[in-house]
């Protein structure tokens, strides 16, 4: 079946292939790409645990990318995932203190957007091919903390591409942002923004959709184009993983053939636990997605009374990553279920811009039944972080504790019997001081190198080598703007006149 895509915000249908939507990111109105019917998957559910990582993610993106061929997409699958992971699955499942935790921090930057962004170059160099593009593709992203250093480590030195990378400056943790600031390659450029991530999210969309900037890109050879999870090359290829963990509880004897599961997410733009929502669409039996969010809780709120209120204030947590008001994934799901009405969802989408809030009727909230909400706050993380590690001697992330946390709540409030995988999305050595202080244990100063041997010699988890490297690296890029100087920041790096 050949899939093509349309904009959230289209009244008129119209359609692209999905390598032009990859090569786009966003569409032209500012919508998001979905595609015109969601692919069901097309084997027995059986066959999951026979399937290796890299067999599996091409038997549900072909389904996805169907103007690929078969020889392009493996080839794509196969550069992406090999000796880059550290784990040959590539996204294996664990069990500790009680629940079973699906790892997918075994990738080059140690958290879970390597799983997309180490596919994304070649799927987008591939869709430059097949769309006979001349023009050299500029990578424009705001990160929360992860995106920004996955997304450079894979399109590094790539040719005919560009690289600017945009984050909060004192909104990501010191490994990340070291980790970002590090980063080579002749083709990436990061800034930090004086504000928050919503301040550069919501800047790079202005940048994206301003006619003026994109025709002079045009008219020097450049065009636009997206890392964050806006763009289906990064998003579907997280489905896979919803797969795969399915797989492995099979093999394990966790589950029968057929029986519903849930997935605890740790959710900040909604990607993740979007990905999650396509696979249940797709027919994997998922009975609940718990949206597990921090102490910026605009999601939870979201969920449990149907109105969507960024006007509240914005805290910076020990989960970075989740440190986000605006949620851009959810229009996706606003267009699902609101029956795919491109005109409701661009009404409630600008009454987000204009108002901050807005407010879905009642048969958009019974649609979102599949759908469990709850925070954690920055105590409750560590007070989870602890348990898991009093329990099995297992650090986690603080990410992966809001998710367990969420789903521990969850569990008890509801006594629901079905098997939860949490999704465990970074390496504790991304986030050392936060986790060093849940388990009360000493360092000697604030350099995350100390902290990191602190974390080390506390929980005698196996060092990355990408944190071994970092401590040696030296620094890169150094450039810091306010917002409104964030277009400036890209005709500047660029070398074009605006």
């Amino acid at each position: 079946m050949n899939v093509l895509y349309r904009s959230t915000r289209d009244k008129n249908g119209q359609t692209v292939t999905a390598s032009q939507a990859i090569l786009q990111g966003l569409s032209p109105d500012g919508g998001l790409y979905v595609p015109v019917s969601i692919p069901k998957f097309e084997l027995p559910l059986s066959d999951l645990e026979k399937l290796s990582y890299r067999e599996l993610a091409y038997h549900i993106l072909q389904a996805f990318y169907s103007d690929f061929s078969e020889q392009e997409l493996k080839n794509c699958i196969n550069k992406a995932y090999g000796p880059n992971f550290t784990s040959p699955k590539v996204a294996p499942i664990t069990s500790h203190a009680g629940n079973t935790y699906l790892e997918l921090f075994h990738g080059p930057t140690i958290a879970f957007k390597d799983i997309a962004l180490q596919l994304l170059p070649h799927l987008m160099t591939t869709a430059a091919r097949k769309n006979n593009l001349q023009d050299d593709i500029v990578i424009l992203t705001a990160t929360s903390g992860d995106t920004g250093k996955a997304a450079m480590a894979g399109f590094a030195d790539v040719p005919g591409t560009k690289i600017i990378v945009f984050y909060p400056k004192d909104g990501v943790s010191p490994v990340q942002e070291k980790q970002m600031l590090t980063q080579k390659g002749e083709n990436t450029f990061v800034v930090g923004v004086e504000g928050n991530f919503d301040d550069a999210q919501t800047n790079v969309k202005k940048i994206f959709n301003d006619p003026e900037l994109n025709k002079v890109l045009n008219q020097n050879g450049f065009r636009f184009s997206s890392a964050n999870s806006i763009n289906i090359g990064r998003l579907f290829p997280q489905v896979v993983y919803y797969f795969y963990a399915y797989g492995q509880l099979l093999s394990t004897g966790k589950i029968k053939n057929g029986e519903a599961i849930n997935f605890s997410v740790p959710t900040g733009n909604f990607g993740n636990i979007l990905a999650g929502y396509f696979a249940q669409k797709m027919g994997l039996p998922i009975n609940k997605l718990i949206c597990a969010s921090n102490r910026n809780n605009v999601l939870t709120d979201f969920f449990n009374e149907g109105v969507y209120d960024k006007n509240r204030p914005f805290y910076v947590t020990s989960s970075p990553s989740m440190d986000i008001l605006v949620s851009s994934n959810l229009e996706r799901l606003l267009f699902y279920i609101s029956g795919e009405d491109s005109i409701k969802t661009k009404f409630l989408m600008d009454e987000l811009t204009s108002k901050g809030i807005y407010k879905i009727d009642d048969s958009m909230r019974a649609k979102l039944a599949d759908f469990y909400a709850a925070y954690a706050t920055e105590e409750q993380t560590g007070q989870e972080i602890a348990r898991v590690f009093a329990e099995d001697q297992v650090a986690i992330d603080p990410h992966t504790a809001v998710a367990s946390y969420v789903a521990e709540s969850y569990k008890k409030n509801t006594a629901d019997p079905h098997e939860t995988v949490v999704v465990s999305t970074a390496s504790p050595y991304k986030f050392p001081q936060f986790v060093l202080t849940a388990l009360h244990a000493n360092y000697s100063s604030d350099s995350p190198f100390t902290m990191i041997d602190a974390l080390h010699t506390k929980t005698d988890t196996p060092l990355p080598q990408t944190i071994k490297e970092l401590a040696t690296l030296p620094l890169r890029h150094p450039r810091e703007v306010k917002p409104a100087l964030m277009k400036t920041t890209v005709t500047e790096i660029l070398g074009i006149d605006k």
